[in-house]
């Protein structure tokens, strides 16, 4: 749809930082409630036209249709901001995590979801490679062929 009619799109990627120490000291039990909430904070902060989806352990997608990248690197930062002040408790666990985010816009007109997916992922390993607990944006396309 955003090819055929030509609208910005974008793809966030991000996962929680350090989760397999989370699922190590408290168990898994706990880290699911915390993917949980991770998920519903997220999910507050999206529009309706936005889609929130688990792509892998402790990993997320979102698509940001009618978003560039400027739009969607705003709402990573605000992903980032508002995981990093939960806390999650249960019993006497207690936790709070942070994430590492991604962002990739499709570069319209030939650009495909493959792709698109490839350069956010890179984006969030770059998060991760400069700390973790931050949002990179990843170049358009055309910025890698030099």
């Amino acid at each position: 749809s955003a090819r055929r009619y030509h609208r910005p799109l974008a793809l966030l990627l991000f996962d929680i930082d350090h989760f397999k120490q989370v699922n190590d000291r408290w168990g898994h039990p706990f880290g699911d409630v915390i993917l949980v909430r991770v998920a519903e904070v997220v999910a507050a902060l999206l529009r309706e036209s936005d889609v929130l989806a688990r792509y892998g352990g402790e990993e997320f997608a979102v698509l940001l249709p009618d978003n560039g990248a400027h739009q969607a690197e705003i709402v990573a930062e605000r992903i980032r901001l508002a995981v990093a002040a939960l806390v999650t408790e249960q019993g006497s666990a207690r936790a709070a995590v942070t994430v590492s985010l991604g962002v990739a816009e499709l570069a319209l007109p030939d650009d495909t979801l493959e792709a698109l997916i490839q350069r956010a992922d890179q984006a969030l390993y770059g998060a991760k490679r400069a700390g973790r607990n931050r949002v990179v944006v990843a170049p358009p396309p055309a910025a890698h062929a030099v």
